[in-house]
Formats: structure tokens, C-alpha cells, sequence
């Protein structure tokens, strides 16, 4: 890992401006990918725990793998769905329930010890709603790099992983300032540092294709979501208008004297929006997985429900506050690390401001990529 993405991790703890506290996205992301999740969580019970085996055919433990679950709530909310499906599934076939091994997985400077609170409140809550299930789930802690090998060859039964993806293991561009006023590639960006970043998420999801493939079981399943963008152009603002707002943000300050030309032209994030078409090309060239499904949805910048066309402007300035706080949740880590941390209250005061501006005439969505897939 580079020295920018030493510091990659979500704002630590509950406090207003914790990823604990502003991920309604990536939860909203999670509802909508329930069904894809459940379904694939009943095909491993089908293939190593139905009801139709023998006591010495089924397997003892299913194990689960989440990651990049980050430190919120949100780590176990995919955790409760799965559990609740494979009780529900138990309970119909009036089968006793295989001991659940899950392993929650992120980059070491990840604030485990806010999600280990959250995993005794989890057991608390499986006590009083699930008593015959209390005792069958385990939880741990697995510190690392998913572009790495986290765990024994054939020992996971399902790999889960939301909003993760698409960060990748280094920025591509390094400390090349030709991207020069940007954050993230834009149409301004020269067509190397395009090909540059592609080039760096075909290597990355490679590499954590084929470390799941020496994981996973065959048969495993794995559901994958992140996000990415339905054109063919890179460079579209349906991928590029949310990180360009933050870079006017900063861009404004410069002028202004408060932060310095260079830092901001040497600084690049460390992610990339994929095309549908541009994970497909790696699962097929990496040749270890069938696709059962890879669509797209969308889901509002501030993780609501409803769209931005007629909301009152205290919900608009609300909704700009929220996104603000998203965004500062997931990237302040590596802007302080960079621009120190005296900027950062003014920086996404500004961005909030015009995001507000910019939702009033624009639609503030994210398209997400959800890929559920077979090991062979």
C-alpha cells in the first residue's frame, strides 16, 4: 500500500461526523440487496446443510466472511439477514441449526474497537429474540488487506463485501501532478491517469478474485456490492460530479490562500467506479466464479427514500448537511493526512453549500453494482 492509503480508513467512533453515524447510504444499499443476499445464503444451506443429508454429510460450521465491514451498525446488519434466513430455513425443515463462523474484515487501522461493542449488543439481541440460536453464532475480528489472502484455502462458505470494492489498494496516479486540480479523473483529466485508474481496479479486483477463490469452498457463494456507473465513460457525472464538487470546495480555498496549489494538485483519491461491462471483463478473465447476477440500482446521496424533486429547502439543506457528513466520514482520514486537520471543518462546510447548489438542479444518486457469483 502507498503512504496515502496507510491512512484509509472510516472517521472512528459515534461522534457526529463518525461513519457510525453517517452511512444511510451504504445501509440503504444493504436493504436493497437483501433478496440477493438471502438467495444466496439458501443455496449454501442447499448444498451443505439441507435437510435431505445425513448428520455425518453436513458440515458442523458455515462459515461467512464479511468485508470491508467497516465499524458502524451497518457491519451487522448483513449478519442479522443472514441468520435470519438460515434460522427461518432451520426452523421449516425442523433441522438444528449449524454453528455460524462469521469473520468481519478490514484494513488494521479500522476502529474494531467500536464495532466489537456493537457485536456484544448484536449477541444481546440474538439472546432475547432467538434463544435457540444465541449460542450458534461466533464472531471475530480479521485485520487486513482483502487484495491479500485472509483465510485457509477451502474454508469459506460465503463471502459478503458492500461498499468496499471499489476502493483500491494504491492511488494509480502517485504523486503525479498532471490531474492537476482534481481529486478523482474528470473530463479535464489526461487519458493516461484514466487508463491509469483502470488499470489499477482490473489489478486489485484480479487479486481479490483469486483470493477468494482459493478461500471459498466449491460451491461457495459470494455477493459483491459496489459503486460504479452505467456508461461506458469514465469520466461521467453520474461517477465524477460528487468528487468534483469537493475538489471546487478545496479549489475555492486555494484561491483564497487557504490551502496550497501543489498539495491539492499531488492529491488523488484511491477508487474507482467501475462499468458493468468492466467487471465482467475481470470475473471472466480471472475464470474462477459464474455470474448469477450483476445489475445495477441507484440510491440517493443522503441515503433517503424519497427523491430530491419537490422536497421543502429545509429537507434540501438538511440533505446537503448529510451528505457532507457521508463524505466526510469515508475520506477525511486521508485529506487530514494530507492537508492537515485545520481544514477540515471549512472544507466540507463549503462542499455542503455546494452540494446544495448543485442538488437543486441535478439529481444526487449513486449507482451501486451488486455481483452475486458461484465459485466453480
Amino acid at each position: 500500500m502507498d503512504q496515502l492509503t496507510q491512512h484509509l480508513h472510516m472517521n472512528e467512533g459515534i461522534a457526529e461526523t463518525s461513519y457510525a453515524s453517517n452511512s444511510s447510504a451504504q445501509k440503504k444499499s444493504l436493504y436493497k440487496t437483501k433478496g440477493v443476499v438471502e438467495e444466496a445464503i439458501l443455496d449454501v444451506l442447499s448444498k451443505f446443510y439441507s435437510s435431505t443429508m445425513s448428520a455425518t454429510e453436513k458440515l458442523k460450521n458455515i462459515c461467512i466472511a464479511d468485508l470491508g465491514c467497516s465499524s458502524g451498525p451497518n457491519a451487522l446488519l448483513v449478519v442479522s439477514y443472514l441468520l435470519d434466513t438460515i434460522h427461518e430455513k432451520c426452523r421449516e425443515s425442523d433441522s438444528v441449526m449449524p454453528k455460524i463462523l462469521v469473520f468481519l474484515n478490514d484494513l488494521p487501522r479500522n476502529d474494531f474497537n467500536t464495532l466489537f461493542k456493537y457485536v456484544e449488543s448484536f449477541h444481546d439481541e440474538l439472546r432475547k429474540t432467538k434463544e435457540d440460536a444465541s449460542g450458534k453464532c461466533f464472531v471475530a475480528g480479521i485485520p487486513g488487506t482483502f487484495y491479500r489472502r485472509l483465510f485457509p484455502s477451502d474454508s469459506i462458505h460465503f463471502v459478503h463485501s458492500s461498499y468496499s470494492i471499489h476502493w483500491l489498494s494504491q492511488v494509480p496516479t502517485g504523486n503525479d501532478k498532471s490531474n492537476k486540480g482534481n481529486l478523482y479523473i474528470t473530463k479535464s483529466s489526461p487519458p493516461y491517469i484514466i487508463e491509469a485508474y483502470l488499470k489499477q481496479f482490473k489489478k486489485d479486483f484480479m487479486a481479490f478474485l483469486k483470493c477468494r477463490s482459493e478461500e471459498l469452498v466449491k460451491g461457495g457463494r459470494t455477493v459483491l456490492t459496489l459503486m460504479g456507473r452505467r456508461s461506458l465513460d469514465p469520466t461521467s457525472k453520474e461517477c465524477c460530479s460528487l468528487w468534483e464538487l469537493l475538489a471546487m470546495a478545496l479549489n475555492d480555498m486555494v484561491l483564497e490562500g487557504m490551502v496550497e496549489e501543489e498539495k491539492v494538485d499531488l492529491f488523488n483519491f484511491p477508487i474507482y467506479y467501475p462499468s458493468l461491462e468492466e467487471v465482467k471483463s475481470v470475473i471472466h478473465s480471472e475464470g474462477s466464479f459464474s455470474v448469477n447476477q450483476l445489475e445495477t440500482f441507484q440510491v440517493n446521496w443522503d441515503g433517503s427514500d424519497s427523491s430530491e424533486d419537490g422536497r421543502s429547502g429545509t429537507d434540501k439543506s438538511r440533505s446537503s448537511y448529510l451528505i457532507a457528513n457521508s463524505i466526510r466520514a469515508v475520506s477525511e482520514p486521508l485529506l487530514a493526512s494530507h492537508f492537515g486537520e485545520e481544514i477540515i471543518n471549512e472544507l466540507f462546510s463549503r462542499f455542503g453549500e455546494i452540494v446544495a447548489n448543485y442538488a437543486a438542479k441535478e439529481k444526487t444518486e449513486y449507482t451501486n453494482l451488486v455481483i452475486s457469483a458461484t465459485k466453480r
